[in-house]
Order: C-alpha cells, then structure tokens, then sequence
C-alpha cells in the first residue's frame, strides 16, 4: 500500500486500488484517488462537511445521494458508478445524472464523466428513460427505485398546487 498524504484537502496515494472522490466543495469536485471504498467509508463516514445530524438520525448533503442518508450504500461519493437525480434548472422537468470512471492508469489520476442529461417530456416518459437507463447501461439496480422515488417526488413537486375554493354556508 502507498502512503496517504493529506494536503490542503486533497488526498494524494502512489498506489491506486479504486476510483473515488474524497475532496469536494460545493461547486467543484476537486481532486480524485485511488483508494478502497471500504477504507474510505470508514474515514467519512463521521468526518464529512455533508453529514447533518438531527431527529436521532444522520443525514448527508453530497451529491448523488439519493436518500440523502449518511450510509455506505447510498453514498454518491465513494462508488465508482453513481446515479442522481435533480431539478433541471428551470424547474420544468429533471436531470439524471450517472458517473462512470474512465480507463484508469497507475500514472495519472481517474477521470469522471458526469453524464447529464435533461428529462422534460412529462412523468411516465422521465420515469421510464431512468428505469432503462439504470437497466440497461449496468448502474447499480439497488439504487433503481430510490432514483424512481425520488424523480417522482421532484416532478409531483413541480406542479402547479390548485387553489380550493372555500364553501361557505349560506346565512338565512
């Protein structure tokens, strides 16, 4: 195993095992390396910029969590293949996102591809672009329905709420 040095917030290693992000602001991702994800779990897993804690409950605020849960299954930081949901910038439709890591090499540090891409053809349309899109480009299936879940609660959030008219009772 290499050394681990941590320097100004980012993580450095001379031997790579896997591809993670392990320093990241909130605009920018900043440096990737190569490390276990197990190893790195246990380092964040309490000492994280994301982690709110509240109602006898752990929450996380990174990227690509689905759940928004401080859990090493639904972390978007750590695994090489994530999927998230947001609202398009509008706020008409939503963007899935998915990461996959590039080829790797021991002389340069992994590359992501975010890959985002814009729903706005109504519920069904979105909700069956991510079902396939997880399905078929091989993302991780235990995250399919947190991604439905969440998709649907973003899109039922987008429409317009009905103004109910109060019924008054007549005075005789």
């Amino acid at each position: 195993m290499g050394t681990i040095h941590l320097l100004l917030g980012k993580l450095e290693t001379a031997s790579p095992i896997s591809s993670i992000v392990v320093a990241h602001s909130a605009s920018r991702i900043y440096h990737y390396a190569y490390f276990n994800v197990y190893l790195v779990w246990g380092i964040i897993r309490n000492n994280s910029s994301f982690i709110l804690k509240g109602n006898k409950q752990t929450y996380s605020r990174e990227p690509n969590n689905l759940k928004s849960r401080n859990s090493f299954r639904y972390n978007g930081l750590i695994h090489k293949r994530t999927v998230g949901v947001e609202n398009a910038k509008d706020n008409k439709g939503i963007v899935l996102i998915t990461r996959k890591p590039r080829s790797i090499t021991f002389d340069q540090p992994a590359q992501i591809d975010l890959n985002r891409v814009e729903l706005k053809k109504g519920g069904r349309k979105s909700l069956s672009t991510i079902r396939n899109t997880i399905r078929k480009g091989r993302y991780r299936k235990d995250l399919k329905m947190a991604a439905l879940r969440r998709a649907s609660a973003l899109l039922k959030s987008q429409k317009p709420v009905a103004v109910r008219k109060t019924m008054r009772k007549k005075k005789e």
